[in-house]
């Protein structure tokens, strides 16, 4: 049976235009659907969403599929230039990545919105405190596409912007997260469930495995 604490990455030989959503290489990545909340609860149809992730010799890649049954939570005046401080409070998908896994408390932060706004952070988690860079600069792009009923974004990280590059068998940590509505119904859908008492992201230790692949 899969692992269900396990996403499988395939590697690309080529490089592909981030813009191009339905480019074919997409198909090669395993789906992973994000069916619950953080807190482990089920979360319904609309809400749920799905992520693929690939790799080549000088990126990684995630492409996220929204399903959108609610009217979007997004900025009216979108800036695409620079990061967005403060997205998380929008609609968003999220990828936690820990290039180290013996050192999960150390991890970088990447959101896309529906609009194509940005941010990237890095993270260094404490038992007491959580520091935040937030003048990282991984370089990023990004893009998006508001379609009937979903919502298609993807992103691209360079290895530089990690610090390392991965070998086909390395095993790196993460977790991915969807922040959907508005007010008392907001819906925070996480890959592997962090199950606090109030909605929080940043659980190292709950993190999942990220395997790359031939």
């Amino acid at each position: 049976m899969p692992d269900s604490n396990a996403i499988k990455i395939c590697r690309i030989k080529d490089d592909i235009e981030i813009e191009r959503l339905d480019h074919p290489g997409w198909k090669k990545a395993p789906q992973t659907l994000v069916t619950k909340y953080w807190s482990g609860n089920p979360a319904p149809a609309g809400r749920q969403f799905t992520a693929r992730l690939l790799w080549s010799d000088s990126a990684l890649y995630i492409r996220f599929e929204a399903n959108q049954a609610e009217p979007l939570v997004v900025s009216e005046t979108p800036n695409l230039h620079d990061k967005t401080i403060g997205l998380w409070d929008r609609d968003v998908c999220e990828i936690f990545i820990a290039p180290d896994r013996t050192e999960p408390n150390k991890y970088f932060e990447f959101e896309i919105a529906p609009t194509g706004e940005w941010i990237d952070l890095g993270i260094e988690f404490f038992r007491d405190k959580r520091e935040t860079d937030r003048e990282y600069a991984s370089g990023m792009t990004s893009t998006a596409k508001i379609e009937k009923d979903k919502v298609v974004m993807a992103i691209k990280i360079e290895w530089k912007a990690l610090g390392k590059t991965p070998k086909i068998g390395d095993v790196w940590l993460g977790n991915l997260f969807r922040c959907v509505g508005a007010g008392a119904t907001r819906g925070y859908l996480a890959w592997q469930p962090t199950e606090t008492k109030l909605p929080n992201f940043h659980v190292p230790e709950k993190f999942g495995k990220l395997l790359f692949q031939k």
